[in-house]
């Protein structure tokens, strides 16, 4: 397939011949404390995209410019477009739908990128993928490498939670904590890649984590009977995803597919809002720390903030916060009147979608996009659990402990 390169900022192109990361243009411009500029977007051959319009049947496949030699050894995608009757009971909204992507091989809809950009690797016959995470994207990397035979290296906060850090381990990567923020694993990942080599799969560094993250969109379509949702809910911490999201539709209305964009909107936690800050002021400016419980949308300069805004204010979509109560509480509510657990970070789209349906209509078809499963992280339920004290093997104890309302 015939693709190449713009930079989403100076509108520069560059041929898909070569692995590229950043615009070298503006990366050598980039002011201190503003988001990374120079993040790549890649755009398709127009009359490749029209051409699909003619097929009875499209798959994300079709519009992804690499491919596994054998995409069965790690499947990925195809995940569950739920219908939540006791949601859409008690909010009135009759078209509301959960597309849980914790389904997928690792748990989190961070193996759509990383099936990608193992495709990159092994079309470049590249063995060796290196990348910074707080947990999802390493454990999905560390997944697909184990799948297909390649090098995983891993930088993560020491602090990312223990259970996708063993996920790591346990799929072979080599797993290096660091005694710092993601923003310092993602500049000392990128260093490494400078120094020894192997591919960087690092969040919009790559511009393919991007592409890749765009077949949700696609699945969402196909599952929808061929159409595109009206607004979608997307968690929001450097970008990637909200970008990715947009990608897919965008791609689909390039071919004719679908006649006009949904409103995507992006949620962010009120501890973690660079994104929602920038898209409110237009000042492309990091915050200061990033603290928020949901530590996969935890990112004090969104490596693809620039893009997200950019595609939030084209795409008529908008950003909203919420509290870490919040993204709690929703958790607990799709834990309990929709069977899904989830982890914090898919949880903060559902609280946006509590927060911001006073603006929507009834009618309209509303996804929301439900990130990674919630075994991925425990210790973040732990406080809103209480497990029941053991009763005697005795059905009199029993109906003690139920009289007693304990």
């Amino acid at each position: 397939m015939k693709f190449y390169y713009r930079c989403t900022d100076c509108g520069a192109k560059y041929a898909s011949d070569l692995i590229r990361y950043l615009c070298p243009r503006c990366e050598s411009e980039q002011v201190s404390g503003e988001f990374q500029a120079g993040a790549l977007e890649t755009i398709l051959d127009p009359e490749y995209l029209a051409s699909l319009k003619k097929q009875p049947v499209i798959s994300p496949a079709d519009f992804l410019v690499y491919q596994l030699p054998n995409a069965a050894a790690y499947p990925v995608g195809d995940t569950p477009l739920v219908a939540p009757d006791n949601l859409r009971k008690r909010y009135g909204f009759p078209n509301l739908f959960l597309k849980n992507d914790g389904a997928n091989p690792s748990g989190s809809l961070k193996d759509r990128a990383s099936a990608l950009v193992a495709a990159q690797a092994l079309h470049y016959n590249e063995k060796t993928i290196v990348l910074a995470s707080t947990g999802n994207a390493g454990s999905a990397m560390a997944c697909a490498g184990a799948a297909l035979g390649l090098k995983v290296i891993l930088f993560v906060p020491a602090t990312a939670p223990k259970a996708k850090l063993m996920q790591s381990v346990l799929y072979g990567a080599t797993v290096i904590p660091i005694r710092g923020t993601y923003d310092d694993a993602f500049k000392l990942s990128i260093e490494y890649t400078q120094r020894f080599g192997g591919i960087n799969r690092n969040t919009a560094y790559n511009p393919l984590t991007i592409e890749g993250k765009k077949t949700v969109s696609i699945e969402i379509f196909n599952q929808l009977g061929r159409n595109a949702p009206d607004v979608v809910f997307v968690p929001v911490g450097d970008g990637v995803i909200y970008a990715g999201v947009y990608k897919g539709f965008s791609d689909l209305l390039y071919a004719g597919l679908i006649e006009k964009m949904p409103q995507i909107v992006g949620v962010q936690s009120t501890g973690s809002n660079a994104i929602a800050q920038a898209f409110q002021s237009g000042n492309m400016l990091a915050i200061k720390k990033a603290a928020t419980n949901a530590d996969s949308i935890s990112v004090a300069s969104p490596a693809n903030g620039r893009m997200a805004v950019k595609f939030m204010r084209a795409g008529n979509g908008w950003a909203t916060e919420v509290s870490d109560a919040e993204i709690s509480q929703a958790q607990v509510q799709l834990c309990k009147e929709a069977g899904v657990f989830v982890e914090p970070a898919a949880a903060a789209a559902w609280a946006g979608f509590l927060k911001d349906r006073e603006r929507l209509k009834p009618s309209q078809k509303i996804v929301v996009l439900l990130t990674g499963l919630g075994f991925k992280d425990l210790g973040a339920v732990e406080k809103a659990v209480v497990i029941p004290e053991a009763v005697e093997p005795d059905l009199d104890a029993v109906i003690n402990r139920r009289e007693s309302g304990e």
